[in-house]
């Protein structure tokens, strides 16, 4: 079988063998809708930051001054790509036993929450949210260091991951 790695255009990564035991997990990664809405959060706020410092102590001590707008322009172009890497980042994998959850890109983070340890799955969606069409899944446990989160899922994925989720927590907890 050829080796290699597929996009469904989904997020959803596929090797293209058979799966057993051993193998890795699938990694589905986030839709690019929280991407957009991280990155016009990004303009919304240092766009008129970045105006501002350009005309108004322009007007008001010279031109000379006028250059600290290079700054916020500076992270606006900078904050651009690092969005995007940071957003590459975001993957999370269901396996048997635990949910898989991996972010980060100088300091990788890969949390692993046994669905035995679940005691509540919520899904979230705040205005700007809702707006993008996202939702968040946060998963609480027993032990406040494992509680997880996966932002800016689709909010049919995040149902299903927390009917998903919640139906597999309390079949593994009963023996508990």
């Amino acid at each position: 079988m050829e080796t290699g790695t597929l996009d469904d255009g989904a997020g959803r990564v596929d090797d293209g063998g058979d799966r057993g035991a051993d193998d890795e997990p699938v990694w589905i990664g986030l839709p690019p809708g929280l991407l957009r809405m991280r990155r016009l959060l990004l303009v919304v706020w240092l766009g008129p930051i970045t105006v501002g410092t350009a005309m108004l102590p322009g007007w008001l001590a010279g031109p000379p001054w006028a250059a600290f707008a290079l700054l916020p322009l500076g992270l606006l172009l900078w904050g651009w790509p690092m969005l995007g890497r940071n957003w590459r980042s975001w993957r999370y994998a269901e396996r048997a036993d635990d949910l898989l959850i991996s972010r980060g890109v100088l300091w990788r983070e890969e949390t692993v929450v046994p669905y035995g340890r679940m005691q509540l799955v919520e899904v979230t969606s705040g205005p700007v949210e809702r707006y993008f069409g996202l939702a968040s899944v946060q998963l609480h446990t027993a032990a406040a260091a494992t509680d997880a989160c996966i932002p800016g899922l689709d909010p049919a994925e995040a149902e299903r991951l927390r009917d998903h989720l919640t139906q597999l927590g309390e079949a593994r907890s009963a023996g508990l």
